[in-house]
C-alpha cells in the first residue's frame, strides 16, 4: 500500500512539474503584429510600383500593419540577400521581379559566390506578368520580324540593339529572339530604362525589347513600331502585334511581379498570405495600379506559381550561359 500510495503521488507531482505538451499540430495564430514587404530596388520601379498598393490591401485582409521597406542595392541583389536570410515567419516578405532567377545565374557565370540563390525563397502568389515587345522606331524600314531578320543575315554583327544593361529585362529577352532566330547583332547596354529609350529614339540604336510600358506613351505620335511580343496569343492592349511563337520563334518571356517568403515559412502561414494576396489583388487601387502601369494582372496562387517559376527560371539559367560573360559596349 505505502509502494501504491508512493507511486501515486510521484505521479501527480510530475504531472504539476512537467508543463502540459502543445497537441500535435498546434499552430502559432498569424499574424500578430506587423509585417515587412522589402522592395530590392529604389522607389518608383516596378516592384514598388506593385507593392506601394498592395500593402494597403493586405492590412485590410490581415488585420496587422504591413510596412514597404526599399533595400536597393547591386541590381536588387542586397535586398533579396536580406529577405533570403530573414527568419521565415511570415514577418519579413518581398516583391520579386524576374530578376530573382538571372541574378545568381549571373554570378555563377563570373565565378562569383551568389548572394543568395532562387532556392532560398517559396512563391507565394504570381501578381502580374507582361511580355516584352520587340520596337523598333517609326522611321525604321523594318516593317516585320521577318524583315528584322533577312537584314540581320545581309548584316552579321552590324545592326545595334540596346538594353537596360546586360542581364537585364530587355536585355535577355533580346537575347532569346536572336538565338532563336539565328542572327547576331551589337549590343549597347544602358544604365537604365530611360536611357535604353533614349538610345533606340536618338537612332543610336535600332531595335529594342522592352516591357509596354515604356513603347506604349510613343504610339500615338508614331514614334515607335511592334513588330512582335514574347507572350502567347495575341495581347488585348496590342492585338495586331503578333507573338515570337506565332511568327515560328521559340521564344517565351515575361517580366512578372510576385510575393515571395523566406523558404521554411510555415504551410498555414503560407495559406494566410495566399488568401490574403487572391483578395488583395481585386482591390480598387491595386487594380488601378496595374492599369496605370499597363501591366495586366495575372494572378497564380502557390502551387500553380511555384511550378512555373520553376520551369521560368530554368529556361533564364539556360538562356544567360548562352549570353555568356558580357563585356562593356557587347
Amino acid at each position: 500500500m505505502i509502494r501504491a500510495s508512493s507511486a501515486i503521488l510521484l505521479a501527480a507531482v510530475s504531472l504539476v512539474a512537467t508543463p502540459l505538451a502543445a497537441p500535435a499540430g498546434a499552430q502559432e495564430p498569424y499574424p500578430t503584429r506587423p509585417i515587412t514587404i522589402v522592395v530590392p530596388f529604389p522607389p518608383g520601379g516596378i516592384a514598388d510600383i506593385t507593392a506601394r498598393p498592395l500593402a494597403p490591401a493586405l492590412e485590410r485582409a490581415l488585420k496587422q500593419p504591413v510596412v514597404v521597406s526599399n533595400k536597393a542595392g547591386a541590381a536588387g541583389a542586397v535586398g533579396m540577400q536580406s529577405a533570403a536570410i530573414a527568419k521565415p515567419d511570415g514577418y519579413t516578405l518581398m516583391v520579386a521581379l524576374v530578376s530573382i532567377s538571372t541574378i545568381p545565374e549571373v554570378d555563377s557565370l563570373f565565378g562569383r559566390a551568389p548572394a543568395y540563390t532562387r532556392d532560398q525563397f517559396v512563391g507565394i502568389a504570381r501578381m502580374n506578368a507582361e511580355p516584352s515587345v520587340i520596337t523598333v522606331r517609326g522611321d525604321s524600314p523594318w516593317k516585320t520580324v521577318k524583315d528584322v531578320v533577312e537584314d540581320a543575315k545581309r548584316r552579321p554583327g552590324l545592326i545595334v540593339h540596346t538594353s537596360s544593361g546586360p542581364y537585364g529585362a530587355s536585355h535577355v529577352p533580346f537575347a532569346m529572339f536572336l538565338h532563336a532566330a539565328g542572327i547576331t547583332m551589337r549590343h549597347l547596354p544602358t544604365t537604365g530604362c530611360g536611357p535604353m529609350m533614349n538610345a533606340l529614339l536618338g537612332a543610336h540604336a535600332e531595335i529594342v525589347a522592352s516591357v509596354p510600358t515604356l513603347v506604349a506613351p510613343h504610339l500615338p505620335t508614331g514614334k515607335v513600331r511592334l513588330l512582335a511580343h514574347t507572350g502567347v496569343g495575341r495581347l488585348p492592349a496590342f492585338p495586331d502585334v503578333p507573338s515570337l511563337k506565332e511568327l515560328g520563334y521559340d521564344v517565351e518571356y515575361y517580366a512578372w511581379a510576385g510575393l515571395v517568403a523566406p523558404k521554411g515559412t510555415p504551410p498555414h502561414v503560407l495559406k494566410v498570405l495566399g488568401d490574403a494576396v487572391r483578395q488583395a489583388i481585386k482591390e480598387p487601387e491595386v487594380v488601378a495600379a496595374s492599369q496605370k502601369l499597363q501591366t495586366p494582372i495575372a494572378y497564380q496562387d502557390a502551387d500553380e506559381f511555384n511550378r512555373w517559376w520553376r520551369k521560368d527560371a530554368e529556361t533564364l539559367a539556360a538562356v544567360i550561359k548562352t549570353i555568356g560573360k558580357v563585356e562593356s559596349g557587347k
